[in-house]
């Protein structure tokens, strides 16, 4: 199923490393909402400069894809903690005002990832990227979340919990991610875009 097992689990590895950097950040950061929030907001901008302005080739998918992820995960995020089923923790406000950029980052995360790992599959069908969007929709982001819990950044409510990720989470981490990913498969099948991941 792999073609290059030993440049997949280097991708793997950079991936885990930005995701450890990322929550150990936001843990430490935890009561400086807004100071996480102008990284987080830097770091989109060289995104969004690297990869859509400064090339020839613009990848208009990429800033649909996380705003998209945006717009989903801040109405999850605001139905969560207002129904008191996570609550975020040393700050003065009930969503802190990273959120919305961690959304977006987390949907350019998977993507880039996805990009680098898709062509090392031996066999790159519509199903094989499909399986790869969803183990990794359902691991990465889980682990991030995992770091950021034990250095009390939030605490989940709901029941049945892997160290201290319910399983509703893990579900609607999938559902979000898949439903984006849905999306923009749709619209490059419509207007003929090509790109490795939705293609």
């Amino acid at each position: 199923m792999i073609s290059n097992k030993k440049l997949f689990s280097k991708e793997i590895g950079k991936a885990l490393a930005k995701l450890i950097i990322a929550g150990v950040l936001i843990g430490f950061l935890k009561q400086y909402d807004l100071i996480v929030a102008i990284l987080l907001g830097l770091k989109i901008i060289h995104n969004i400069y690297v990869e859509i302005i400064k090339p020839e080739q613009k990848n208009w998918l990429l800033l649909i894809g996380m705003l998209l992820t945006c717009f989903g995960g801040i109405v999850g995020e605001t139905w969560g903690v207002t129904n008191g089923y996570w609550e975020y923790h040393e700050v003065t406000r009930k969503l802190p005002l990273w959120l919305p950029f961690a959304w977006m980052l987390a949907f350019h995360y998977l993507y880039k990832l996805e990009r680098n790992l898709i062509p090392l599959l031996t066999n790159q069908t519509q199903k094989n990227k499909i399986i790869l969007a969803i183990i990794l929709a359902l691991i990465l982001p889980a682990f991030g979340e995992v770091i950021t819990i034990y250095l009390g950044v939030w605490t989940y409510y709901w029941p049945y919990q892997i160290l201290g990720v319910p399983l509703y989470a893990f579900v609607c981490l999938v559902f979000v991610h898949m439903l984006v990913y849905t999306i923009l498969h749709l619209v490059c099948k419509k207007y003929n875009v090509e790109d490795v991941v939705f293609n």
